[in-house]
C-alpha cells in the first residue's frame, strides 16, 4: 500500500487506549481552557484520524509563513495550507503550558483534546494578509475561506496535542465518517492496490458518476474511495446527511458490488482552490489512495479560480513531495451527439448545444418545484433524494 505523507506510518493522534483516555479527560477537568473555532476544532479532528500525518499538533506563526509562501514548513516538510489554531481570547491561557480545548460544535463544549503549548503568538495583520493571500488568492472578504480565515483572531497557539474524541462526526454520520486508519485497514481488507479518490461536497449527478467510471477503468483501478466532506460548509450547500444518501443510493443502483468505498471526514471547507487541492492529495495518500481525481474547479468558489488551476498546481509542486497521483479530468457533461457523457476536451467537435448542460441555479430551482432533472443529467433515484430534500426545506422556512 502506498506509504503515508512524510512516515513510514500513520500518526494518528486519537488516543484510543481506553485507561489514557479517562485519566486525560480527567486531568482536562483541572486544566485551564481554550473554546476553539469551529476550523481548528476541524483540524483536531483530522489530527486524529491521521489525515494530517506526520504533523504532531497546530502550527506556529513561523511554519504557517513558511507554508503558506513555500509550502514548506520551517523543517523541509512539503505542506500546502496551516494547520493553525487561532483565536482572539487568550485571558484564560496565559502563561499556560498545558491546556484543555473545547468543541465548540458540540453541545456543551466538551473537550475534544489536550494540548501542550508550545508557543502563544500575536500574528500581525501583515502576517495574517500575507498568510490569506497566498493561500486563497485574494484578499476578497466575499471568498468564503478568506472570510472566516480573517476572522478567527490574531493569536496563535500552537504545540503538539492528544486527542480525546472526532467530535459529532462520529456519532451523526455513523457508517460513514472514518478515520484515515479505518479507511486503509478498509481498503486492505477489499485486496485494493490502486485506489482512485475523488472529492466530493455536493451530490453526484450523472456526470460525476461517469467521471468516477472513466478513472477507474483508464487507470484499471480496483476500486474508488468516494470520500465526502462532513463538516462546515458555505450557506446554502446540501447538507451532508442529503449527499450521503444521494451518494449511497447511486452507488447501491449503479456500480458493482465492491468497486466503490463511500466515507467522509470532518473538515470545513476552505474553498481555497488549488492549495486545498493539494491538501486533499495530502490526506488521501494518508488514506491510501494512489490516485486523486482533480477536475475543473476542483475545490473553487465563485469565479476566483481559473478552470484548470488546481490542476496546474501539481506541475509546480517538488518533484518527489508527494506519492499519489493526479487524474486530470476536464468538466463531463452528456453528449447529445454521442448519446452518453464525455470529456468535454475530448469532443473537440462538439458545440456548447451539443450538450446537455444544467446551471446549479436552475437545477435548484426544478429541484425546488418538484421536477426532476433530465435523466442526462441525473439519476432518478438521486433526483427523487434531492427533490424530497428540498420541498422539506422549504417547509421548514416556510414555518420559521
Amino acid at each position: 500500500m502506498i506509504q503515508p505523507h512524510g512516515a513510514d506510518t500513520l500518526n494518528p493522534l486519537l488516543v484510543t487506549n481506553a485507561v489514557e483516555r479517562d485519566e486525560l479527560i480527567t486531568e482536562a477537568a483541572t486544566l485551564p481552557s481554550l473554546l476553539l473555532t469551529s476550523a481548528a476544532a476541524a483540524n483536531a479532528v483530522m489530527l486524529g484520524g491521521g489525515y494530517f500525518t506526520p504533523l504532531s499538533g497546530y502550527m506556529n506563526v513561523a511554519d504557517a509563513l513558511s507554508v503558506s509562501q513555500k509550502m514548506h514548513t520551517v523543517d523541509g516538510l512539503f505542506w500546502p495550507v496551516p494547520v493553525l489554531n487561532l483565536t482572539d481570547d487568550i485571558s484564560g491561557i496565559e502563561g499556560a503550558t498545558r491546556i484543555a480545548l473545547r468543541d465548540p460544535n458540540v453541545d456543551g463544549a466538551p473537550v475534544i483534546a489536550i494540548m501542550d503549548v508550545d508557543a502563544i503568538e500575536e500574528i500581525s495583520a501583515e502576517q495574517k494578509e500575507t498568510m490569506t493571500e497566498q493561500v486563497f488568492g485574494t484578499l476578497d472578504s466575499s471568498h468564503p475561506g478568506v472570510a472566516v480565515f480573517q476572522a478567527e483572531g490574531k493569536y496563535c497557539v500552537s504545540g503538539p496535542i492528544q486527542v480525546l474524541n472526532l467530535s459529532y462526526f462520529e456519532s451523526e454520520f455513523a457508517g460513514t465518517f472514518q478515520t484515515a486508519v479505518e479507511i486503509r485497514d478498509d481498503i486492505a481488507a477489499r485486496g485494493w492496490e490502486k485506489v482512485v479518490a475523488f472529492q466530493t461536497r455536493n451530490p453526484m449527478h450523472l456526470a460525476h458518476e461517469e467521471l468516477c467510471r472513466m478513472a477507474m477503468e483508464r487507470l484499471n483501478a480496483d476500486g474508488i474511495a468516494i470520500h465526502m466532506l462532513l463538516g462546515k460548509l458555505k450557506a446554502g450547500d446540501i447538507p451532508a446527511s442529503v449527499r450521503d444518501a444521494c451518494i449511497r443510493k447511486m452507488v447501491d443502483v449503479y456500480f458493482p458490488k465492491n468497486s466503490v468505498l463511500v466515507s467522509g471526514y470532518g473538515f470545513d471547507m476552505l474553498y481555497a482552490g488549488p492549495r486545498e487541492a493539494v491538501l486533499h492529495a495530502v490526506f488521501r495518500q494518508n488514506m491510501g489512495a494512489t490516485h486523486l481525481i482533480v477536475g475543473r474547479d476542483h475545490a473553487g468558489v465563485g469565479d476566483y479560480y481559473g478552470p484548470f488551476d488546481a490542476q496546474a498546481i501539481f506541475d509546480e509542486i517538488p518533484e518527489g513531495a508527494l506519492d499519489i497521483e493526479i487524474f486530470s479530468a476536464d468538466h463531463t457533461a452528456w453528449s447529445k451527439k454521442l448519446n452518453k457523457v464525455v470529456m468535454m476536451r475530448e469532443a473537440p467537435d462538439h458545440e456548447p448545444g451539443d450538450y446537455v448542460f444544467l446551471s446549479g441555479t436552475k437545477v435548484r430551482e426544478m429541484l425546488g418545484d418538484g421536477i426532476a432533472p433530465p435523466p442526462e443529467f441525473s439519476r432518478p433515484e438521486v433526483a427523487q433524494i434531492l427533490m424530497d430534500h428540498y420541498r422539506s426545506d422549504g417547509t421548514e422556512a416556510a414555518k420559521a
